[in-house]
């Protein structure tokens, strides 16, 4: 049958079901995230050209970045975790590395994430609450003791004080006699989309990106199997941005940090190889398929021709994805399982590198140890019972899923093509644009909600009385002055002759234009801390300050 057959059948076909429409109406309009009308149908007339689809492990990747994908070899189960202090939070990871978990990620605090030490004004009723506390080397010692480094890979949601934690990770490594060069994991490192999302920044985002690419240099040379750096759309997504967006701003932060790189004097065809992605899995299954698949296409894409690269394996889109924690709701709690069921069998769909699924309790505190596992059986159910791991990407050819990602990765490009017109990312975020856009899209998803246009069960449709559940995690006051007492300990009975002339060598270096990660290096192992090295930093590049948007 050609394609104007096809056509005709399907305006008769038409025809017919709009008859049958008014006697039994359909339940309303039905779009996607980002506004677009969902047809009735898809036909082979909505995939423009099969061809770009391509085959897995060749460029344009749409596939997947694996000739065999996940008969070779499952993704790596990495659940995010980390509270109070260094000690307690080794016990859960080794909790969950006895369940089966594959991968560590590691969650800070908020103080550590924004460079104050624990007994700094700004830290008190923070510490240990969101993540771990970590002041010093001391702490990252306790944190991974007894976790052989070279066994697992770990991947650190940190960025602006990234370059200290790396440098601590690092040299608790070479302590455990893993050499540098052997170290595999990833830190998050990526600032602009703090600035656009998440708000965990210290610097302006000039100086921010120099760091950024003195962690892209050092680790070339020092850490070859280190993923310099997570290009993050979670966060974007989490603060209300559609599919659309999510795939526009987070390849459009990529793109910055390649130009930085590249002028920088590096080289993409190297550096390249050593980026990474995160994404988050919401709710809408096929869209957030066709998401993965059409920013592997773009980024494929973007390199080859935007930055000129050859080298297959500097064009691929390696990302890890977590499940939304803003879909998650504290009514129903137990609904949060299959909700996190069907976004962590779309990242697997779309042809995730690793996964985190969040657990049923997050809406409420920070997950129980009952919670995790429900959590990480999920992954395993998924991986060994589902059979979805069989072949590469089973959903390819699907007349929707093909049409969703062509139109997602259009729609992407006219959104990179509208920032680079504006004159890039940092200037897009200065200008305000990148923030208002997400304000925009989360404004008509919250009026969605509210006018019942968009279904949330058990918050607008389907709810019950129901108790809060008991059995929550909370972490005390005790975490705190025990964190605190030890940083004072450690700061009187440190060499301070060796920290002074450590960050006094840290100074110089930030106010020339040497690689700023081999003074880190040396302060972190003579115990200089998060807060003393940030301030430091503060003191030569000053501190970043919001913009008000009207």
């Amino acid at each position: 049958m050609n394609d104007d057959e096809l056509n005709e059948k399907y305006k008769e076909w038409n025809r017919k079901t709009k008859e049958i429409i008014k006697k039994y109406p359909e339940r309303g309009e039905f779009k996607t995230t980002w506004g677009e009308k969902t047809k009735r149908l898809y036909t082979p007339l909505d995939v423009k050209d099969y061809s770009r689809i391509g085959f897995p492990g060749e460029y344009p990747f749409t596939r997947g970045v694996q000739p065999t994908m996940y008969r070779g070899k499952l993704w790596t189960m990495r659940q995010y975790a980390g509270f109070g202090n260094a000690l307690e939070s080794n016990k859960r990871y080794k909790y969950l590395l006895e369940q089966g978990q594959s991968g560590l990620s590691v969650a800070f605090d908020l103080p550590t994430q924004i460079g104050y030490d624990s007994d700094d004004p700004h830290s008190l009723g923070e510490i240990g609450k969101v993540g771990v506390a970590i002041d010093s080397l001391s702490d990252m010692e306790i944190l991974f003791d007894g976790i052989p480094l070279d066994k697992v890979s770990t991947s650190m949601t940190i960025n602006s004080t990234a370059s200290i934690l790396l440098a601590m990770y690092m040299v608790v490594g070479e302590k455990q006699g893993v050499s540098r060069e052997k170290l595999r994991g990833t830190i998050q490192n990526d600032i602009l989309k703090e600035y656009i999302a998440r708000g965990t920044y210290i610097y302006p985002p000039r100086p921010s990106m120099r760091i950024i690419t003195n962690i892209f240099e050092f680790c070339s040379k020092e850490m070859p199997l280190w993923n310099t750096i997570s290009i993050s759309g979670y966060h974007i997504r989490e603060a209300g941005a559609d599919a659309v967006q999510e795939v526009a701003f987070t390849l459009a932060d990529g793109i910055e940090y390649v130009k930085a790189a590249v002028e920088a004097g590096l080289n993409p065809n190297t550096f390249g190889k050593r980026l990474s992605f995160f994404f988050a899995s919401h709710n809408d299954f096929f869209e957030e398929i066709a998401k993965f698949r059409a920013a592997r296409r773009m980024w494929a894409k973007i390199m080859k021709e935007q930055f000129g690269v050859t080298v297959p394996s500097a064009m691929r889109l390696k990302f890890h994805t977590q499940t939304s924690g803003s879909t998650l709701t504290a009514q129903q709690p137990d609904n949060n399982i299959t909700r996190v069921t069907l976004q962590a069998l779309a990242a697997v769909l779309g042809g995730t590198q690793s996964l985190h699924t969040n657990s049923r309790d997050e809406a409420l505190a920070l997950p129980t140890e009952e919670s995790v596992r429900i959590a990480l059986r999920t992954q395993q159910i998924i991986a060994y019972e589902s059979g979805v791991s069989k072949t590469v990407d089973p959903l390819a050819g699907s007349y929707y899923v093909e049409s969703l990602t062509d139109s997602i990765e259009k729609r992407a490009f006219d959104y990179i093509d509208k920032i680079e017109k504006m004159g890039g990312m940092v200037k897009a975020i200065e200008a305000g644009y990148v923030q208002q856009e997400i304000s925009n899209r989360a404004y008509d998803y919250q009026k969605a909600i509210e006018s019942k246009k968009q279904i949330v069960v058990g918050v607008n449709k389907f709810t019950s009385e129901e108790e809060a559940p008991k059995s929550t995690l909370k972490i005390g006051d005790t975490a705190e002055k025990e964190q605190i007492k030890k940083l004072r300990i450690l700061k009187k009975t440190r060499d301070n002759e060796k920290v002074t002339n450590a960050l006094k060598r840290l100074e110089e270096s930030a106010k020339s234009d040497e690689n700023i990660m081999y003074p880190i290096v040396d302060a972190v192992k003579v115990y200089a801390t998060v807060g003393e090295i940030s301030n430091v930093m503060r003191k030569v590049f000053g501190e970043y300050k919001e913009s008000i948007m009207l």
